[in-house]
């Protein structure tokens, strides 16, 4: 067996001395396909090549790449000389390229044809080098340089890459995580959701993202994954019928587009294959139940479930491409309970955890076969939580971030003498130790009488009834009732339009009687299941679609609260008169 590696370039080079010939990267169809040889030969000449440009330990490599083997390369090759890569969201504008590029101090930026526009007009004067990635195999090595003694003295506290927090509000950050704390996350990953050499996975999201960086770059380097890059994410669903992973991550947004479309497909087919599959749904929806009140699930229900499984799930899972799938990882954002529901009951082992960019990737995660609906899990071996005096969520352990960049009193505010990271979340912690986020600090609503209420909680619970939505903010603060700003999902309205016979623009679809409707078909569904107080009263549907990256969502989706409020104030105004 070999040695525990003390930095992520010492675990890459193990992996690729044992897999030489075996496939590391590649993209749909094999397209393009990398043996970990092959690889490792890349990194090399990248490496010698970003040398010659003066790179050197510490620099900055900054990336704005879609997902493709190429991010891998550059990545990889900057660690080798104890550099800094990292990412900059693909849907960031030129102002914020001009602060990240700024604030991280870039020595060489790697970007695609497509975005070198946006950089150059955000400041790339700061720049020694702007290269686009079409021209990596044209650039000049340097072939005196000593590659191995390089990546041999790079250092287990060295910061292995910066993530720019795409926040709701202000500037980002830029957190530092070290070669140690990712290894100690991988470790923790390992103890619970062990990750095999060989498993396929997939690279979808940006890279930018936490979430990515581990499950398909970090994790892969150590445990010798096959990574298949899909550049769009809108292509990622169709991807997983011909990767079909062994291990796989997705936001809730995701698993939802999943839910829909399956259940799309059954209200287009024929009666008694509905029906059968409605029958199936009873049945497993019935022991799932069972199973998250701590009771014994009746042998002629398990048999019951038995049949279904291998009649209908079965089927199911291997026309999505997740018939492999040992278990999922949801998060990034809370997920509906309804549908962490429905894929539990169709055999589908998604477990929630929670993470922050702060804490590397994730801290806590429900165990695989022992899922609490609702909750994100026990604390992964090796981190500690407890709860603040408010409640808010407190977390330590060998991967909190080492800090942020040039930012010694903001540090200082987050991450206490004691080594406390003060997440901003408010959370309970059960008798088991499962964690439950109840909303972020600032963002719990007050009303007019005092009553506190999370938003997401509400969110969720109409977006788990409503299809159609791709966006939903819940207004209410100091206010006597709740109002809602929704707006149509881009892949549901062309369904929808198709359905009544109009044009597929969100702004022919807003004042649509019939989608209207529908929406409040679905916000009426999401009120009965919750209390009065929380009950969305009045609603306006947006004439537009919210995108990743826009003023309304972050790149990780996440919404943009104030800025929201600021931008749709008259429509604010409107539900309230």
């Amino acid at each position: 067996m070999s040695p525990t590696p003390k930095t992520l370039v010492e675990a890459f080079r193990q992996t690729a001395s044992e897999l030489s010939d075996a496939v590391a990267l590649r993209t749909p169809g094999d397209a393009a396909v990398h043996t970990w040889a092959q690889y490792a030969a890349e990194v090399e000449r990248i490496a010698r090549a970003l040398h010659k440009l003066g790179v050197r330990p510490g620099d900055r490599v900054a990336m704005m790449l879609t997902n493709r083997p190429e991010f891998h390369f550059v990545d990889n090759a900057a660690l080798h000389l104890g550099a800094i890569p990292f990412s900059i969201y693909n849907t960031s504008s030129p102002e914020q390229i001009a602060y990240i590029i700024g604030h991280a101090g870039p020595k060489v930026v790697v970007a695609e044809e497509q975005f070198i526009g946006k950089i150059t007009e955000g400041g790339a004067a700061s720049i020694d080098h702007l290269i686009d990635v079409a021209d990596l195999g044209s650039l000049e090595t340097d072939d005196e340089f000593d590659f191995e003694a390089a990546w041999k003295s790079v250092d287990p506290e060295n910061v292995v890459t910066l993530i720019y927090t795409s926040g709701t509000t202000g500037p980002p950050k830029g957190v530092e995580v070290t070669h140690r704390g990712v290894l100690a996350n991988i470790e923790a990953f390992q103890k619970g959701y062990p990750v095999r050499r060989g498993d396929n996975v997939t690279s979808y999201l940006p890279a930018a993202h936490a979430v990515d960086r581990m499950g398909s770059h970090w994790m892969h380097m150590w445990q010798g994954t096959v990574v298949t890059c899909v550049a769009d994410m809108a292509g990622i669903l169709g991807a997983l019928t011909e990767v079909r992973p062994d291990v796989w991550v997705a936001v809730p947004r995701v698993w939802e587009k999943i839910k829909n479309g399956i259940q799309a497909m059954l209200a287009g087919a024929e009666e008694d294959k509905r029906k059968a599959v409605d029958g199936a749904f009873e049945v497993a929806l019935r022991k799932v139940a069972l199973e998250q009140a701590g009771e014994e699930v009746p042998q002629q229900l398990l048999e019951e479930y038995a049949f279904v499984d291998e009649v209908v799930f079965a089927n199911i899972r291997a026309l999505l491409g997740l018939d492999r799938m040992r278990y999922a990882f949801s998060g990034a954002a809370a997920i509906p309970k309804e549908t962490l529901e429905f894929f539990l009951a169709m055999g589908l082992n998604i477990v929630e955890g929670w993470g922050m960019t702060e804490v590397t990737s994730v801290a806590t995660c429900n165990p695989v076969g022992k899922v609490k609906v609702g909750t994100v899990g026990p604390p992964l071996e090796g981190m500690e939580v407890k709860l603040g005096e408010d409640g808010e969520l407190l977390v330590r352990g060998a991967w909190v971030m080492k800090g942020y960049r040039n930012d010694p009193a903001k540090t200082a505010e987050t991450v206490d003498s004691d080594g406390w990271l003060h997440t901003g979340d408010i959370a309970t912690i059960d008798d088991d130790g499962y964690v439950t986020i109840v909303d972020r600090k600032k963002e719990l609503i007050i009303n007019a009488a005092g009553k506190n209420m999370s938003p997401t909680n509400i969110e969720n619970t109409i977006r788990a009834h409503s299809p159609l939505l791709g966006g939903i903010v819940v207004i209410g603060e100091a206010k006597a009732y709740n109002v809602a700003l929704v707006c149509i999902d881009p892949d549901a309205a062309a369904i929808v339009a198709a359905r009544y016979g109009l044009e597929a623009d969100p702004a022919v679809l807003a004042k649509d009687a019939r989608v209207h409707e529908e929406i409040k078909a679905g916000i009426d569904a999401a009120n009965a299941k919750l209390s009065r107080v929380e009950q969305i009263k009045k609603f306006t549907i947006l004439p537009n679609y919210w995108e990743p990256g826009g003023d309304e969502l972050t790149p990780t989706m996440k919404l943009r609260r104030r800025p929201i409020g600021e931008k749709y104030a008259a429509e604010i105004d409107a539900l309230y008169a």
